[in-house]
Parts: structure tokens; C-alpha cells; sequence
């Protein structure tokens, strides 16, 4: 099968976060399986561009990319030049699979799918969550959606990664047809040390971000009645950082509270296997790839009922699911979190096991295969 990927911005413009990853380990995996994909891209990297050449086409990790110019330096991604090869080329593909929303580059490349007359594949990638829909220009989003979103969105076919996204979503086009498949995640080979911690250690891997609900577990924390060590690995906004960090000298936490700084790919799991809690207490989150991340080094896993993977986790018993509507809530699941100790073991022996089972990349890369051929 020959696929066209169409993302505002790929590898290694890692400044986006985790879909970035997501993308092209999808790419990367359907290649190897013996399809062909080609990126269409733009050099975006946040504010800045890439350091790679405009309009040039290299073969990255096995995936022929082309990262076009684009003419604007923000969200929107605006790039002719890309239109311009979507509207000569897209025909030649079996499918096109578009990724992300709310930007004038996929939208501009969703309408010349409709006029060509292709039904592309939709992964948003949570740009339909009511977090991102309230929070952040939501009446700009809800002009563009009422003035062209609406008619594209009916000729697209839709992939998300969760239940819950598949609910939002489908709260934003009612009648949309599509079909849920696990996210690919990057598990490297082997197991990680474990280490017994005197204090009990808490690990927070994300951007540091009001999104990600880190203001709650810390204030949540601050109620427990246990000895407890916070590691926060992240960076975010500097003035946003230094909020919480006043926030916990306010309350008294600075003994307990260690900002460990990012960790990349080559220490995270490291970070992750010496900690006896991971903590996600987001506000919303479409999937969160650090979730499993934490299960497959063998930590236990406690994540608000508004992340993507608090399904997956409740089936299979993997941690423990708080709801965000109050701090006390959250207290009481850590405080149950830090008492099952014997639970945290089991979780500790099974979870990596069971990760490796259900993302195994070959198997999901398939799964989107079949959602390749359901659209055609």
C-alpha cells in the first residue's frame, strides 16, 4: 500500500511532544512491514525552523520526508508549497492519513482531499478534547469550524487512540465514522533496575504544562499524612514553573519536592523504574505514551480519569484512577496508592509483560492497515 502522511511538522522537531514521536514510529513501522509512506511536512520547530533545507526530500529512518517552507512561524504552518504537491500527487496514493487539526496547513490539505475527491484518514491527536476547545482561542476554533471544519470533517475517516477521545470527538461530529487503535510507543529492549526507596517516591515526567494537573498532586500532597518524596521530570514555561515552585514553598513542601530536570529517551525509563508511583493527574489527555512508558519499567501508575488511558489501566488493573473535581479525592488515591504496597508489587512483576503484549508495534501497525482499507 502506498500512504501519504500529511503532519505540520515531524522529527526531529521534538519541541510538539509526544506526537511527534507517535508519527513516525507509525511511519517507520508500516515501512518496514513493506508499504510505502511518504511524509509531507514543513520545517516547523515551534517559533524556529528546522536546520534542514526548504522543498528538499530526505529518507529519515527509512521514510521518504519532505519538509516544505512554510510562510507563517506559528500554529498555523501555512505552506503553498505543500498544497501545491498535495494537490498534484495525493491521487497517487491508496490513502492519504492526515494528522492534527486547528491549523490552516491540514485544513488547506483536508479541502483539496474533498475536491479531489479522497477520503483521508483523520488522527487529531486530541485537538477535539473540551480542554482545547475552551482553553485556548476557542472562539477562533469554533469560527473556523463553523465556516469550513464542519464539511471537511464529514469527508474524513477518524482514527483516535482512547475511548475517551472517541467520545469528544464524536461530540463535535456526531456521525463520524472511524475506529480506535492503540498509539505506537518506543520500548526499548530489556529490563530496568528497581531500587527499594526508604521514602516513598513519586515520579511526574511530562511538559510542565496547567494542562498536565501538577498544581493538583502538589496540592493534593500536600494534605497526605505519609513521608513521601516528589520527582519532577519536565520544563515548561518559566513564569509557570516559578508559580509552582512558590506554590510549594507556600505550602511548605521544598523538603519533599525535587525538580530532576528532562529526561530524554535514553534515561526516562531509568527515572521511571526508580520511583515506586508514577503521577498524572492531567486535566485532559487524549492518550499520555508516558503512562505506558511507567508500566513497561515496572511502575505503578496513578492518573486522573481525564487521561486517554485511564480505561486501559482500570481494565487490567495497572494503578490507581482519581477523579480532578477535588484535591481530597486525589489525596485519598495516593494515600491508597502508597498503603497497597502489596498491590504495587504485583503491578510491578505483570505490567511489563502486559505492555509488551498489547503494543507490540507490528500488530498495531496493522491495526491502522485496517483502517487503511475500511476508508478506501
Amino acid at each position: 500500500m502506498k500512504i501519504l502522511f500529511i503532519v505540520p511538522s515531524y522529527k526531529p522537531a521534538y519541541v510538539y511532544g509526544g506526537p511527534i514521536v507517535v508519527i513516525a514510529r507509525l511511519a517507520e513501522q508500516l515501512v518496514l512491514m513493506g508499504h510505502q509512506v511518504e511524509v509531507y511536512t514543513t520545517t516547523a520547530n515551534g517559533a524556529k525552523e528546522l536546520d534542514i533545507a526548504a522543498n528538499t526530500t530526505v529518507i529519515m529512518d527509512g521514510v521518504k520526508v519532505t519538509y516544505f517552507k512554510r510562510i507563517t512561524g506559528d500554529h498555523t504552518h501555512v505552506s503553498p508549497a505543500l498544497w501545491k504537491a498535495v494537490w498534484s500527487n495525493a491521487k497517487q496514493f491508496d490513502k492519504v492519513h492526515i494528522h492534527s487539526w486547528w491549523n490552516f496547513l491540514v485544513m488547506g490539505a483536508s479541502f483539496i482531499c474533498k475536491w479531489k475527491k479522497l477520503k483521508p484518514l483523520l488522527s487529531p491527536h486530541g485537538m477535539f478534547c473540551d480542554y482545547v476547545l475552551t482553553a485556548r482561542n476557542n472562539r477562533k476554533k469554533k469560527l473556523l469550524h463553523t465556516v469550513m471544519g464542519k464539511r471537511l470533517l464529514k469527508n474524513t475517516y477518524l482514527h483516535v487512540s482512547s475511548e475517551l477521545e472517541w467520545k469528544e470527538c464524536r461530540q463535535v461530529n456526531t456521525h463520524w465514522e472511524g475506529g480506535q487503535v492503540f498509539n505506537l510507543v518506543d520500548l526499548p529492549e530489556g529490563s530496568f533496575v528497581r531500587t527499594e526507596n526508604e521514602v516513598f517516591t513519586i515520579s511526574f515526567l511530562s511538559r510542565v504544562d496547567p494542562k498536565k494537573g501538577l498544581d493538583l498532586l502538589i496540592r493534593a500532597l500536600a494534605k497526605v499524612t505519609f513521608p513521601y518524596r516528589l520527582q519532577i521530570a519536565g520544563s515548561g514555561d518559566a513564569q509557570y514553573v516559578a508559580e509552582l515552585k512558590d506554590l510549594i514553598a507556600s505550602l511548605d513542601m521544598d523538603n519533599s519536592v525535587e525538580w530532576v530536570g528532562w529526561k530524554g529517551s535514553e534515561d526516562k525509563f531509568h527515572f521511571l523504574a526508580a520511583t515506586d508511583l508514577f503521577a498524572l493527574t492531567s486535566r485532559n489527555e487524549n492518550f499520555a505514551i508516558v503512562v505506558i512508558e511507567s508500566l513497561y519499567a515496572g511502575t505503578p501508575v496513578l492518573i486522573s480519569d481525564q487521561v486517554g488511558l485511564a480505561t486501559y489501566v482500570q481494565q487490567h488493573d495497572l494503578g490507581w484512577i482519581t477523579g480532578i473535581d477535588s484535591v481530597e479525592t486525589i489525596t485519598a488515591q495516593l494515600t491508597a496508592a502508597y498503603q497497597e504496597k502489596g498491590q504495587r508489587q504485583r503491578i510491578t512483576r505483570s505490567a511489563p509483560l502486559q505492555i509488551r503484549n498489547d503494543f507490540n508495534d507490528a500488530t498495531l501497525a496493522s491495526s491502522y492497515v485496517e483502517l487503511y482499507e475500511k476508508c478506501s
